[in-house]
């Protein structure tokens, strides 16, 4: 399916034509290199624990308005996938935590093709506090207190997921064999 969301050339302004791109067709500029390969967006989910209990928010706003989900946004174009969950739960609980490891990825493939990484955090500080825009309550919740709670079907999956998983999941490589300058790379322990 062609996604005809741009129409003219983010850096010469003139109008886009389909051409084949690799044997799919795609919006092209005919005066530039500028090719036009697809709307995405990446977001990231938090499961931080702290006592056997996970952090959650309830969504103020839509998508999700009313729902108890994990904390989570979207990568900011410049912004490091490390730094966009940390200052996401910050902001949106109020509460300081660090990547331990990856532990699910979700790909909904859809006019805005969105990729989703959940990463189980370690608690560092902070006392569960909504922004009152994001989310209007967060706390910290053990499994059996959520089901009796609005919880998002994907952050019920999540949960059981990291609660109950068998692996350490993806792990931050610190030490990669082969150096990478402006790579963040995870690997399996």
């Amino acid at each position: 399916m062609l996604d005809l969301s741009a129409n003219f050339c983010l850096k010469c302004g003139i109008a886009l034509e389909n051409r084949d791109i690799d044997g799919t067709i795609r919006k092209a500029c005919p005066n530039c290199d500028f090719i036009f390969w697809g709307d995405y967006s990446i977001g990231v989910g938090a499961l931080v624990i702290k006592d056997d209990k996970f952090l959650l928010v309830k969504r103020a706003q839509n998508p999700g308005k009313g729902y108890w989900t994990n904390p989570g946004g979207y990568i900011e174009q410049l912004e490091s996938i490390e730094d966009t969950i940390v200052r996401e739960v910050e902001e949106e609980a109020g509460i300081k935590a660090k990547i331990r490891s990856i532990v699910a990825i979700r790909d909904l493939p859809r006019s805005v093709h969105n990729l989703y990484i959940a990463f189980a955090m370690d608690y560092l500080d902070g006392t569960p506090i909504p922004d009152g825009v994001e989310a209007d309550e967060a706390g910290f919740y053990s499994i059996e207190e959520t089901e009796s709670m609005n919880v998002a079907p994907f952050t019920k999956w999540l949960i059981h997921l990291a609660y109950n998983g068998k692996s350490e999941g993806l792990l931050k490589d610190l030490k990669p064999l082969v150096s990478l300058n402006d790579h963040v790379l995870f690997r399996i322990s």
